[in-house]
């Protein structure tokens, strides 16, 4: 993973010169939303953390800031990471898979938190409120992987999760 994330992180040098030429931020919205999911799973597969959005920015070589620029809106940075979550709950199924049953209760815990913080911003009826709606199924899914783990007994971890307590 780590050799794999350092080749993605190298890729984002060419993003960042085709970013630069850029002038129109409303027709690029699509490609710096799917930009942002790839940042954020980078950043998750290396630290297991959510990436912020400054740094976000940072890495696309644009501003984080409307008056300085062309800029990463938070509508667009808030997309990419509803994407991002849908890509972990497949990676928790595949995890398991995999043979690595601790991922599952880790993305499991992640997820919950970032539905958390979602849960506390005031959407309105567009599409990314549509798109936080789709978050709800990604938690579902992740914990019927820990659900599945804890009753086969296969993640110590998890039994003590599903169970809450020791």
């Amino acid at each position: 993973v780590p050799k794999k994330c350092q080749k993605a992180r190298e890729h984002f040098g060419t993003v960042r010169t085709q970013l630069e030429s850029l002038k129109f931020h409303e027709h690029w919205r699509f490609v710096l939303q799917r930009l942002v999911f790839l940042a954020a799973f980078v950043v998750y597969l290396e630290s297991e953390t959510l990436v912020t959005r400054e740094a976000v920015a940072e890495i696309l070589g644009i501003e984080a800031d409307r008056e300085r620029g062309f800029h990463l809106d938070i509508e667009d940075y808030l997309s990419g990471v509803l994407t991002l979550a849908s890509e972990l709950a497949r990676l928790a199924v595949n995890s398991v898979t995999a043979g690595d049953y601790s991922r599952p209760l880790r993305i499991s815990t992640f997820i919950n938190e970032l539905d958390s913080g979602f849960r506390l911003l005031n959407l309105k009826n567009d599409s990314l409120r549509k798109r936080y709606d789709g978050l709800k199924y990604d938690v579902k899914k992740i914990e019927e992987v820990v659900y599945d783990l804890s009753i086969r007994g296969l993640n110590k971890e998890a039994t003590v999760g599903a169970g809450g307590e020791k």
